[in-house]
């Protein structure tokens, strides 16, 4: 390998230096230009600093007055759905019949899996899944232990009894209780365990995994066994309680467990859930309230699509665009408008809805207000829906925030950047880095290396190399000591 050095004083400081190297081998020669190297480098974190710049940009919204409109109609149009169509069960609720009636079938369908025969059984598919999927937590009251020990009635116990609960907590308790033959219950912000629940029960399975396989099915099977309401229920019936408000009983036995004691503020949230359950808020209800939430999200989608569709259209003149590219461009996901959209039009709903809840509340409490009325007519899907939107909203602020900091020192960066691509523009031009490039190819295709040799000296003489080796004499001499 040969190597020129410059150190030229003249014009620049004399500890800067530019190396050239020169390497040979069986191919041929090979050669790496430092300042050429330096350039493309340079310009590739330009593009860098540039995509980081523009990365701001990316993470903002960019709604304009008919997104926002948009999303505002949509809003306002679900809350009116929520307000007329939802309002509160047993209270001709049309969309809430429907969907009562949609569960009802869902049900027999679900006995009809599980052998029920209309023909054959004279039992209602409710009373069949009861007797078929039993559990020893499952006391009403009326003359039961629980009537005395726990105030169970027909119109609360679904929702005071932990194992009737749709979720992980009321999964886990239904699985000790049926191990233990127990029932828990929380009543006056208090969990209480009945031992020796149900002398007949006994859990099916021969091994630990096969009665916890059991356990699980007989949860499932009782929940949808009550759904719709208990067997010997006239009317609609008190279904199972909703996930979002289990989540009231649910942390009376979190704070049990932690060793924290029921506050007086605990047992009237308890109460209010309670009384709100009675008035029909169950599973089906939620359900049917998510409807007008979910019909709203829908809404905003596909305006959202639609919108970016035509002005793509537009815009494209005689250009054909790949499904990948119209998908890429159009989808209804992962996109700051998109998100500044929803949280527009969920927003609009929830102002809708509490206001109605907060005028009915008045109005049933005879000019006070009256929480149970509020929440039953309020559409905590909606409410749920919302908090995400927002909690959206703040990771997109966060990451802008993020960004726009990367983005200044970028600019920063650019600027240094912009002035080392120009230093090294004139130094090329100062090193003639293209004829030396043509040198060296020169010397590579020559198969006499002396003869070539010798007009080293004329490159080494343009890079300012102090008394530079012009001829193989002069590398002897420089050699031997």
């Amino acid at each position: 390998m040969n190597t020129l050095t410059n150190d030229n004083a003249n014009s620049h400081n004399s500890d800067s230096a530019i190396v050239v190297d020169l390497t040979i081998d069986d191919t041929g020669f090979k050669t790496s230009s430092v300042i050429t190297n330096a350039l493309q480098d340079a310009c590739m974190d330009l593009e860098t600093i540039d995509e980081t710049i523009e990365s701001v940009k990316t993470l903002q919204s960019h709604c304009d007055k008919i997104d926002y409109t948009l999303s505002v109609g949509s809003g306002m149009l679900c809350g009116l759905i929520d307000i007329f169509l939802v309002g509160a069960p047993n209270n001709n609720s049309i969309i809430g019949e429907t969907a009562d009636k949609w569960i009802n079938k869902g049900v027999e369908k679900f006995a009809k899996l599980n052998g029920w025969n209309p023909q054959k059984y004279k039992s209602t598919p409710l009373a069949y899944l009861e007797d078929h999927f039993k559990v020893p937590y499952d006391q009403r009251g009326c003359g039961d232990a629980g009537m005395d020990v726990f105030d169970l009635s027909p119109s609360n116990h679904h929702f005071k009894s932990l194992g009737h609960q749709p979720t992980l907590i009321g999964l886990m308790f239904s699985i000790i209780d049926q191990f233990t033959n127990q029932s828990h219950f929380v009543t006056d912000g208090q969990l209480v365990t009945l031992e020796d629940a149900n002398g007949k029960f006994r859990l099916k399975g021969t091994s630990f995994l096969g009665k916890l396989f059991c356990g699980f099915v007989n949860w499932f099977g009782h929940l949808v066994s009550d759904v719709a309401g208990s067997s010997s229920s006239s009317g609609r019936g008190m279904g199972i309680p909703s996930p979002i408000w289990s989540w009231v009983n649910s942390i009376i036995v979190l704070k049990r467990e932690l060793g924290i004691s029921t506050s007086e503020f605990d047992r009237r949230i308890c109460d209010i859930a309670v009384e709100v359950y009675k008035q029909g808020v169950d599973l089906r209800f939620s359900i049917t309230q998510s409807i007008p939430v979910v019909i709203n999200e829908l809404i905003v989608r596909l305006f959202y699509s639609l919108r970016r569709f035509i002005a793509l259209y537009k815009s494209k003149g005689n250009r054909h665009y790949s499904w990948n590219e119209i998908w890429r461009k159009c989808k209804p996901f992962k996109n700051p408008t998109l998100t500044r959209m929803l949280t527009v039009a969920h927003g609009t709903f929830c102002a809708m809805d509490i206001s109605d809840a907060t005028i009915r509340s008045f109005i049933k409490g005879g000019g006070n207000f009256n929480p149970v009325e509020f929440f039953v007519r309020l559409n905590i899907v909606g409410v749920g829906r919302f908090s995400v939107a927002l909690y959206g909203e703040f990771k997109m602020s966060m990451n802008i925030i993020s960004a726009k900091h990367r983005a200044n020192f970028a600019k920063k960066e650019r600027c240094i950047i912009e002035d080392y691509i120009n230093s090294l523009k004139e130094l090329s031009i100062y090193y003639n880095d293209d004829n030396f490039s043509n040198f060296v190819k020169m010397i590579a295709d020559s198969k006499n290396i002396r003869e070539t040799f010798e007009q080293t000296g004329i490159i080494a003489e343009e890079r300012g190399v102090n008394n530079p080796l012009k001829t193989k004499n002069d590398i002897d001499k420089y050699f031997i000591v």
